[in-house]
This record gives C-alpha cells, sequence and structure tokens, in this order.
C-alpha cells in the first residue's frame, strides 16, 4: 500500500492530507500552526497523521508541502541582509518603478517598502547595448569592492541584474564565478538566471525578491528536510504558484516560485474534483483563518498569469498595481482579501464597522479559543450566532469559551454602536461577506464570465459556513462542499505534476522571425528542463514540455501568451502563432487588426513531469440519523430558528438535509441558509443548490 501526502501550513491550522494510491481513500490531520517555527507544527502534523491513520514512514510515495515562508518573510519585513549590483547609473532602479500607482488622485500614497536599502545597492562599470553588444567592458576592479563590501556589511545574499543581460549575460556570467569563488557561504541571484525576459524593472524587482527571501526559505527547507528525513519519509516536494511542486534544490535557485504556494495547491484540487463530478467551469474559494482566495477555472483549465506583486496591498488586492513588488513568474490567476475566520473586527474613529486586515492568526487565535485573544474575530462572530459549537470543535479536541466571545463582541463593537450583540455579530458577518463576494467578482464578471454559469466549491475551515451567503449574492445557483474542505488544500499537493516554467527574450517581428532562431532559443530552454527532469529522477516516459510565445501588436505595450505546438519550428508554426494571437486578442479586448503588424517578445517553455494520477475517494456515512440536536442558530432571512444540527460523518449516499440546518465535520461546519437543500454525493461531495434561484 503506497500514500500520497501534502502538507500545508495556514494562517491558524496546519493541515494533512493523505490519498491512497490504490484506492483513493483520502484522510486529514489538523494541528494548531506554530508561527515561531512552522516547522514545529509540520512535523507534528505529520507524526499525527501517520499515527491516527497507521501509515509507516516507508508507505509513504510522495511528500508534498505548501510554505508561507516566502510571503510572511516579504509581508513582515524579515527577509534577508541582501544588496543589489546594477550597471553604473541604474542602482536606484527598484524605486523609479512604473507609473503605475493604486490611487490615481492620492498624491501621498506610499511605495512599499525596499527590499535593499540604498547603501546596500551597489554599481558595476559596464555597458551592453540593445543588441547585447559590449559597449563598455566590465571593470573587475568592481567586483573585488563587491565582494570586500559584502564581506564588511554580513551581506546575507545578492542580487545582479544590469542592462540587457537577457540578451548576453558574460558580465553577469563573470560577476556571479567571482563572487560564488569568493563568498561560497552566499547565494547569488543572477537575473540572467532567474528571469533572462525584457523588462529591467520587473527583472531587477524579481531577482531582488530571490535574494531577499533566499536564505530565509533555504533554513527552513534545509530543516525540514533534515526532519523529515528523520522520520524516514520521502523526498520532499515544494507547491509552486503556477500549480506544480518542484525539489527542494530547484526551488532554491528561483526562491520566487514559492509565492502563493498554500492558495495554488487549493486551486489545483479543485479543478480535480471538477474533473470527477464533469463540472469543468468552477469558482473555487478558500477561506481559511487570515485571508480568502477566489480563483477561476474554465472548462476544466486553470489560468496563469505572470502580472503579480507581493508585498504591501498588492498581496491583497492582486488587481492593482503598483502595491507590492513585482515577481514575473507565473502564479495562478488569484484575487485576495484580508479576510479570514480570525481577521479581527474593530470599530474606526469615524464609528463605521472594518474586518481585517489584523488577523488573530493561529497565536492568540480568536477570543474563544481562550489562548489570549482579546478582540472579537470572524470566528467569534460565527460562534455567536450559533453557527459553531458552543462547546468544542475538531470533534470535541479543541474546547471553545462561547461567553468570551460574547463578552468581546458586545465590549468592542456592540457597546460602542448601541446595538445588540447578534446585530454586532451579524454586521461583522455582512461586511465580510462582502469583500469576499468582491474577491469572486474580479475573477469572474470583471474577466468577462457570467459568474452564474459557474458553481461555487467552498474549502478552507471557514468557507462552508459563508458559502451559501456568498453564492446567493452572485446569482449561483450550486455550492460543491468536497471531502475533507478543512484540509483541502493540503489536497491539492498530491494531485499535482512536477513542474518548472522558462521564459527567454527573443524580441523581434514575428514576420522576421526565422525557424532556425527560434528553434534554438527553445532547445536551449529545452536542454535546461530535461536536466531539472533528470536530476529529479522522472522517467523519460512521463515528461511533458510545452512551449508558448508572448506576442503583442507593434503599438501595444504589453503581451498575450499564445500555446505553441512542439516539434521543429516551422513558418508554418509562427504563421498559426500569428492566426491564434488574433483570435486571443479578439476575445481579450473585443478587437483584432489582421493588417498590424505582431511583435515577438519572450518565450516560453513548461517541463512537466507527470505523477501518476489518482482519483480520490472519500466514503459516506452509513446512512443512519445523522440528526444530532438543535440549537439557536441566527439567519439573515429571518433571524434566530430552533436549528437541526447534522452530523457529517453520518450522512449516507443520498442523504437529504434542508435549510434552515447546519452540517458539523471535524474539519469545517456548512451553513444552510432557508431555501436551500443539500444532498450527500456518492463520492462524499456535499452538493448544496438554492431553490430561490432563478
Amino acid at each position: 500500500m503506497s500514500w500520497r501526502v501534502g502538507v500545508d501550513i495556514g494562517g491558524t491550522f496546519t493541515d494533512v492530507a493523505l490519498v491512497d494510491e490504490e484506492t483513493g481513500q483520502i484522510g486529514i490531520a489538523k494541528v494548531p500552526t506554530t508561527p515561531r517555527d512552522f516547522g514545529q507544527g509540520v512535523v507534528q502534523a505529520l507524526s499525527i497523521a501517520l499515527q491516527e491513520h497507521a501509515i509507516a514512514a516507508n508507505d509513504v510515495s510522495l511528500l508534498s508541502h505548501a510554505t508561507t515562508v516566502v510571503t510572511n518573510a516579504i509581508l513582515e519585513g524579515k527577509g534577508a541582509h541582501a544588496m543589489l549590483v546594477s550597471t553604473k547609473g541604474f542602482r536606484d532602479v527598484l524605486e523609479l518603478r512604473r507609473s503605475s500607482r493604486p490611487s490615481l488622485y492620492d498624491l501621498f500614497q506610499d511605495a512599499p517598502s525596499l527590499l535593499v536599502p540604498r547603501y546596500c545597492r551597489l554599481e558595476v562599470n559596464e555597458r551592453l547595448d540593445a543588441a547585447g553588444e559590449i559597449v563598455t567592458p566590465l571593470d573587475e576592479g568592481d567586483i573585488d569592492a563587491i565582494i570586500d563590501f559584502a564581506r564588511a556589511n554580513k551581506i546575507e545574499a545578492i542580487a545582479v541584474s544590469l542592462m540587457f543581460s537577457f540578451l548576453n549575460d558574460v558580465h553577469e556570467r563573470r560577476i556571479g564565478e567571482k563572487l560564488r569563488a569568493a563568498l561560497p557561504d552566499v547565494p547569488v541571484f543572477l537575473s540572467s538566471e532567474v528571469l533572462p525576459e525584457i523588462r529591467e524593472f520587473e527583472r531587477a524587482s524579481t531577482t531582488a525578491v530571490c535574494a531577499y527571501v533566499g536564505p530565509i526559505l533555504e533554513s527552513y527547507l534545509r530543516r525540514l528536510e533534515a526532519a523529515t528525513g528523520d522520520m524516514g519519509l520521502p523526498k520532499l516536494y515544494v507547491m509552486g504558484s503556477s500549480g506544480g511542486v518542484f525539489d527542494v534544490a530547484e526551488g532554491l535557485k528561483m526562491p520566487a516560485m514559492a509565492i502563493e504556494s498554500g492558495p495554488a495547491a487549493g486551486v489545483i484540487a479543485a479543478a480535480l474534483i471538477g474533473r470527477q463530478l464533469d463540472k469543468p467551469n468552477l469558482l473555487s474559494f478558500d477561506m481559511g483563518g487570515t485571508t480568502a482566495k477566489a480563483s477561476l477555472i474554465k472548462d476544466g483549465l486553470v489560468e496563469t498569469t505572470s502580472e503579480y506583486e507581493v508585498g504591501g496591498d498588492g498581496n491583497a488586492n492582486r488587481w492593482m498595481n503598483g502595491t507590492g513588488h513585482p515577481i514575473r513568474v507565473p502564479v495562478i490567476d488569484l484575487a485576495e482579501v484580508s479576510a479570514g475566520g480570525g481577521s479581527i473586527a474593530w470599530i474606526d474613529p469615524g464609528g463605521s464597522l472594518k474586518v481585517g486586515p489584523q488577523s488573530a492568526g493561529a497565536e492568540p487565535g480568536p477570543v474563544c479559543y481562550d489562548a489570549g485573544g482579546t478582540m472579537p474575530t470572524v470566528t467569534d462572530c460565527n460562534l455567536c450566532l450559533g453557527y459553531l459549537d458552543s462547546k468544542a470543535l475538531l470533534a470535541g479536541r479543541l474546547a471553545i469559551r462561547a461567553d468570551k466571545a460574547i463578552a468581546a463582541i458586545q465590549e468592542h463593537l456592540a457597546t460602542p454602536l448601541g446595538i445588540s450583540v447578534d446585530a454586532a455579530a451579524a454586521g461583522v458577518l455582512n461586511v465580510v461577506n462582502a469583500s469576499m463576494a468582491e474577491a469572486l467578482r474580479i475573477v469572474s464578471v470583471e474577466r468577462g464570465h457570467d459568474a452564474r454559469e459557474f458553481s461555487l466549491v467552498a474549502f478552507g475551515g471557514a468557507g462552508p459556513m459563508h458559502a451559501a451567503e456568498l453564492a446567493a449574492e452572485l446569482g449561483i445557483r450550486e455550492v460543491i462542499i468536497p471531502p475533507i474542505p478543512g484540509g483541502f488544500s493540503a489536497l491539492g499537493l498530491v494531485a499535482t505534476d512536477l513542474k518548472r516554467d522558462y521564459v527567454k527574450t527573443h524580441f523581434t517581428p514575428l514576420a522576421a522571425a526565422t525557424p532556425d532562431a527560434v528553434n534554438a532559443a527553445y532547445g536551449e530552454m529545452e536542454a535546461s528542463a530535461r536536466q531539472m527532469l533528470k536530476a529529479a529522477k522522472i522517467p523519460e516516459a512521463d515528461w511533458v514540455l510545452e512551449r508558448a510565445a508572448d506576442l503583442r501588436y507593434g503599438r501595444q505595450a504589453y503581451e498575450l501568451t499564445i500555446p505553441a505546438r512542439s516539434g521543429p519550428v516551422t513558418n508554418e508554426t509562427l504563421t498559426e502563432l500569428a492566426d491564434q494571437f488574433h483570435k486571443k486578442h479578439y476575445l481579450t479586448y473585443g478587437h483584432e487588426n489582421r493588417e498590424e503588424a505582431i511583435q515577438m517578445v519572450n518565450l516560453r517553455l513548461t517541463a512537466i513531469g507527470r505523477f501518476e494520477k489518482i482519483k480520490l475517494s472519500h466514503s459516506a456515512g452509513s446512512g443512519e440519523d445523522a440528526r444530532k440536536g438543535s440549537r439557536s442558530v441566527w439567519f439573515r432571512q429571518g433571524g434566530r430558528v430552533d436549528c437541526a444540527i447534522h452530523d457529517c460523518a453520518k450522512l449516507g449516499v443520498g442523504s437529504e438535509v434542508s435549510g434552515p440546518a447546519v452540517i458539523e465535520a471535524v474539519d469545517t461546519t456548512i451553513v444552510i441558509p432557508p431555501g436551500w437543500q443539500a444532498r450527500m454525493s456518492d463520492a462524499g461531495h456535499i452538493l448544496m443548490e438554492n431553490n430561490n434561484a432563478a
């Protein structure tokens, strides 16, 4: 018997999902996240999971992990003491940025804090022209000065980003050779290795991000590798932001790939559920302890984007430009808001009710956890309104204090607002639901899709509590609650493939592009990809290399990515690219111009190492009476009612529950408002339908 194991760190809990490769049967384990040492919680969760499910370490065939280390280091400003090496005259590229701003009329808005302070940004005398030809030779003495500075200032990582190095990396390679020889313990990131792509600011920013988080990520993963190795577990893989895993060595070459590691895993799991239920059009909704994430799956395909900013408001608002640090790596297209079970509710100086972005997180957690929290959170409000069991969660393993939650709501919200505790708690849910509905609109309506044509897949520990209200807000008729929703992102870690993305600028008018030159560029990337797949010990029969090209009309500033067929590039291949570009431009922007010249900008390659596909299976309950009692629950449709409470573990295949009702599972609580009907499917999914929807 072989098992696949995925472990995901959340804002409140660390989740482990286990899947039997033969039967598809799944299991889950949850422990509180340990913010002071995330690895401690991961090891604890793995130990409990293996013990509870009686799995020997040598029976684990795949171990995958989603980490928040990279994102947290940037958000908290706790990255490495890094330096940036640039061409003479370009040390301020990180501050000059682009002209885009999140608020057009705010003259006092601040740019995100700099990852590399100015005194740590050094220049070298060298210059290439726009064709990659050497104009000014590299001054070797400047490299020696950089080495002396790094030693004197105890620099922990170095980023090197020179002008036009994406066309000719001879100077960057020479700098890298000397720095790595003189400073063997200091990681050096060359932009020509990290991102050999046009656009100076984005390339420098991505390289600087890698240097800023690289030492922290390496320390964390090396310690975790050692700990899991001591447990007898197999090689550790890490989830990347584009929806595939990579091995530790590959990730340390490009730490920016680990941005949005956990959220990406949840979307991959949602896509898997869609394939099994034959529902290709889904809205993925993940609400955990600190944030809520939304993504769209169309025709079974997960959308990715390379326009992403991390840090500042950009991390919470994916659709805003100019708020964070750009990284030009493929990221699953997510909208993310600071709205989770641990989000703190508060009243601003003007007397308005606010929720987040501050979060109680795992420590101290919501007030009801009785671990030191004093400010009311979304979880406390859900408890107050009757959605959660007033005595314990996690099948009784987590005792809670409803009286403390109610007292906190009374003190900090109800009394200042002059309203009842129920009204204050309901107001908090209205505010947080509005924020999460906006995220769902961003990935659907504002991307040109009709949300009513999609089903909502809701997961995360808090997602199923809010899903029906959000679906009603967007006119969505069906909500799908998958098995183990509280650990669903961890499930995505065992249902993906090894994946690595490569890019190389090939700047030329498409009409002037030659098959030989394009073949050579793809060949260079494919050689690197094959080397990576071989090092990861993926059988050659399971290698997949997918090509694409970034194209734009000649007078445009930004590109569309067009898939390209494999095999030798011919003139026919280039003609197909042009035709597909015109069609995608029309679908994206509503118009095309076949008389306009097309500019080729970048060539892309995605290297995939296929893991054997699995089919998930989750046994429904025995079908015996699942009703476990009743309690007073507040609903927007009519206030408090005496509501039936059901045990999810006892719901058999075909079991139906009519709202108003609550279904309690070990890892989540599902709220069924009046007018909604829930049914247990034969695969262990709870399908909810709004009988009042048009």
